[in-house]
């Protein structure tokens, strides 16, 4: 499975931001959104379980972010609103076959995408 993340960019706090992924093919159970702060390990932020449409949120970005999708187009689609500095990371598209309890494991998933930018300034 390739993905192909983007929608990333440079924001003051407040914004909002659209992510995308798009999957070459449907291989996956769990389409989820990680992301990497500089210097900080890589983090859950968003995951769906793809055949029956469950999302699932990390506590920090939960009423602010909200995953949908396109299933026909095997896409994913993250709508960041309310972004704060310190949302400010990398974020990757991720894929894999994980169960429920690994969803927000980054061991969960054997597919990622190439990172995209979103930078929130204060």
């Amino acid at each position: 499975v390739q993905l192909q993340a983007c929608g990333g960019g440079s924001v003051q706090a407040g914004d909002y931001l659209t992510l995308s992924c798009v999957a070459s093919e449907r291989a996956f159970r769990n389409l989820a959104w990680f992301r990497q702060a500089l210097g900080k390990e890589r983090e859950f932020v968003a995951a769906f379980r793809w055949s029956g449409g469950s999302t699932y949120y990390t506590d920090t970005v939960k009423g602010r972010f909200t995953l949908s999708r396109d299933i026909a187009k095997n896409t994913m689609s993250l709508q960041m609103n309310n972004l704060k500095p310190e949302d400010t990371a990398v974020y990757y598209c991720a894929a894999g076959r994980a169960i429920l309890s690994e969803l927000r494991a980054t061991r969960g998933y054997d597919y990622w995408g190439q990172g995209t930018e979103v930078t929130v300034s204060s």
